[in-house]
């Protein structure tokens, strides 16, 4: 029989807050993160605004010369997984640190570090390149330093699948504790805006390329058109129900369900009928061992692209039926724009704490929802019973990932 599982830490960097106090407080005000670039000089690109991480001091989780040695992805990870372990009270003096975890991704690495290393190649030849380029660079390493930085020495995983790397990352931090390879595990992602980044999705008009930040990431509104890049991280600490109740865990919330597919249909467009997502829909409502109907809130993808926005209203009512119309749908995406493999970590905090305040918040920006897009997608916050969230990502490549989060009972 598998184990229960349970969240009793969280821990966030985002464009609107960098912590959970502070980024679900302006959640709940409406408040817009996207604004003009300030990382680089966006003169030549089409794209001009993003949700840029404000006012950020990784000395808050590490020392500078730490901090030196990772690259923005890698800090937001650390220092929202301080935020993630304070909160949960977790005490690694009495715990079996083998039996700690942590499952953590970013969806690319740093492009920063790419982009900044071949420069010196070019200009001053290869013998200039960082001697720890290969270690900031490479996307496991939001893991390896959280497990450094905390002692964490069980089961460390890095799942990289795009957007749909931090559902993913917890997905599977989930598993790892129902089926016994760890007691804790620290779960999520992370993800930083660079210059590369910016424009690679531009080449691939994956972009809004308004210069209105409140018009520029809009889900399910007719006038849509691309998604708007973000950066932070969001972390869960994950641990088996009676490990929490024995040590006297405040418990927020339990995962009850988690389903992954693949479309196996494009590198970048969701196949258009929604099986896929649909699918793995599908397979969480059965993990978790509940009925369609059950499911008050859905925290959807919601990138406020043309296809992802109509892709996934028709894998959500293929999955679900009639009870796809009976709850409420919304992004988040809307005020943080789109983070990358943080979304899914981001947006898992926002599915518990709208189950501990039954509460939904508003699809910001949403003025003429798209009639392809025709669930119940609240233009205004909603003070409603949310006893179970689904949270629903899709990454590049075809990749499905759906969590279930529900509201702790024993």
């Amino acid at each position: 029989m598998s184990r229960r599982v349970v969240v009793t830490g969280m821990g966030a960097v985002t464009p609107i807050g960098n912590n959970v106090k502070d980024f679900w407080e302006n959640v709940k005000k409406g408040t817009v993160g996207i604004g003009p670039i300030t990382k680089f000089d966006t003169t030549d690109y089409k794209a001009h605004l993003a949700a840029e991480v404000k006012d950020f001091d990784p000395t808050i989780a590490m020392d500078k010369k730490s901090a030196r040695r990772m690259e923005d992805f890698a800090q937001y990870a650390v220092v929202a997984a301080k935020e993630a372990l304070e909160d949960s009270g977790l005490d690694m003096e009495k715990e079996d640190p083998f039996m700690v975890g942590c499952s953590v991704g970013c969806g690319i690495g740093s492009l920063q570090c790419v982009q900044k290393n071949y420069e010196k190649i070019l200009t001053k030849g290869p013998n200039r390149v960082a001697p720890l380029m290969i270690p900031m660079l490479i996307s496991n390493m939001a893991a390896g330093n959280i497990s450094i930085q905390f002692g964490l020495k069980g089961k460390n995983i890095n799942v990289v699948t795009a957007c749909a790397t931090g559902t993913h990352c917890i997905g599977e931090g989930f598993r790892s504790i129902q089926y016994g390879e760890a007691d804790v595990m620290v779960a999520g992602g992370s993800g930083a805006i660079t210059e590369l980044g910016v424009a690679g999705f531009t080449g691939l008009n994956a972009l809004n390329t308004t210069d209105d930040p409140k018009r520029a990431s809009i889900p399910f509104d007719v006038d849509r058109g691309g998604f708007v890049m973000g950066e932070g991280a969001g972390i869960l600490v994950l641990e088996e129900l009676e490990h929490a109740k024995a040590r006297g865990a405040h418990i927020y919330a339990e995962v009850v369900g988690y389903g992954a597919t693949s479309d196996a249909h494009h590198l970048t467009a969701p196949i258009d009928d929604g099986s896929g997502d649909a699918k793995a829909i599908e397979f969480a409502i059965k993990d978790a061992g509940i009925r369609p109907e059950d499911i008050d809130y859905i925290n959807a993808h919601g990138t406020s692209t043309h296809m992802n926005d109509a892709f996934e209203t028709k894998a959500i009512k293929l999955a679900m039926g009639d009870a796809a119309y009976q709850c409420k749908v919304n992004s988040t995406k809307s005020m943080v724009g789109h983070l990358l493999g943080a979304a899914g970590g981001v947006e898992a905090i926002t599915c518990v704490k709208s189950i501990m305040e039954n509460y939904v918040h508003a699809n910001i920006g949403l003025v003429n929802q798209d009639p392809e897009c025709d669930l119940d997608c609240p233009k205004e916050a909603v003070e409603t019973k949310v006893d179970v969230a689904l949270s629903n990502s899709l990454g590049f490549g075809g990749h499905n990932a759906v969590l279930i989060f529900k509201a702790f009972a024993e």
